[in-house]
């Protein structure tokens, strides 16, 4: 595993390691998460208009980083008062338990609280950047990502303590930024663009579902009831495998509409091969020794996943 932050490492003042330190803050890793549904749904969109708006994909992505940034760095101020990451010692850094930022002493609470609410002003400024170039309905997208990412970790709301932190990523790092797209590219929004955006939505929020499996024992001791503190390792398990399963059926359903080539098939058939090695991961023996292939087995999931259904529809 990694070694986590330490203010050796990443304290100071000089530009260079405030840069750094910033940037580690966001957990920039997981930032495939949301650039590329971006880039699905700016192919589908090009197709559809048969034109490809650079300026508007530049400040679409500038804005979901932003966004995706200041969430993750937000979320990180909330765990700490809630307690949880602070008593997590099953861990895997980076993956989860937070960045460590706060309870390393790399930056305060207060420094990331600034810098998280920074980051969710800068996507503003992109968004209106955006509303100047395309118009008014981009400002829905953009509040709805943004509402869906503060309500995710902020009391009393809280939706990932809720059980429902999986279907608001799904929704925010999946049908918003894919319909998003298509919508700057297109100017509308239609029924395939949908169909392509559920598989996405499916393998993201399996992301956050398995990160959440290390979690379990300090998200229960501090109240923050995840889907899996809900449903325990082997109803995790089975909801894992039914959102890859899901996945492959919505490309399915975007195949038999014509959305998609029956060839576009080939590889999320092809990825039920590791998703069935992460989902055994999650109720392996081995504790973080296992839970760590199958979390980057998830990541990459989403990753080949979402590229494969982005080349497809930007090549018709």
């Amino acid at each position: 595993m990694a070694t986590e932050p330490s203010v050796a490492a990443l304290g100071g003042g000089s530009p260079l390691r405030t840069a750094r330190r910033l940037l580690l803050a966001t957990r920039p890793m997981f930032f495939t998460a949301s650039v590329l549904p971006v880039l699905l749904g700016t192919a589908w969109g090009q197709r559809v208009s048969g034109r490809l708006d650079g300026d508007a994909l530049l400040l679409a992505l500038l804005a979901i980083v932003c966004v995706h940034g200041g969430v993750n760095v937000l979320n990180d101020v909330y765990d700490e008062r809630s307690g949880t990451d602070r008593i997590n010692m099953q861990r895997i850094y980076p993956y989860t338990g937070g960045s460590r930022f706060i309870q390393n002493r790399v930056m305060s609470l207060e420094g990331m609280q600034r810098w998280g609410v920074t980051l969710l002003g800068l996507s503003l400024l992109a968004g209106a950047a955006l509303v100047a170039l395309e118009g008014m309905p981009v400002l829905l997208f953009g509040l709805l990502g943004i509402a869906l990412g503060i309500l995710y970790s902020m009391p009393p709301i809280q939706l990932s303590a809720r059980g429902l932190g999986e279907t608001a990523v799904g929704i925010g790092f999946g049908v918003l930024p894919v319909t998003g797209a298509v919508w700057l590219q297109s100017g509308g929004v239609d029924a395939h663009t949908v169909l392509l955006a559920l598989p996405v939505s499916f393998w993201v929020a399996n992301i956050l579902l398995i990160n959440e499996v290390p979690d379990i024992a300090a998200d229960g001791a501090a109240g923050k009831r995840t889907l899996p503190v809900r449903i325990g390792i082997g109803g995790t398990q089975r909801l894992y495998l039914s959102l890859n399963v899901l996945a492959v059926l919505a490309v399915a359903a975007a195949v038999g509409v014509g959305a998609l080539p029956a060839a576009a098939l080939v590889a999320p058939l092809l990825l039920m091969v590791p998703a069935a090695g992460a989902a055994r991961a999650i109720a392996a023996a081995g504790g973080r020794d296992a839970w760590l292939p199958g979390i980057k087995l998830t990541l990459a999931i989403h990753a080949v996943g979402t590229l494969w259904i982005a080349g497809w529809a930007w090549m018709g």
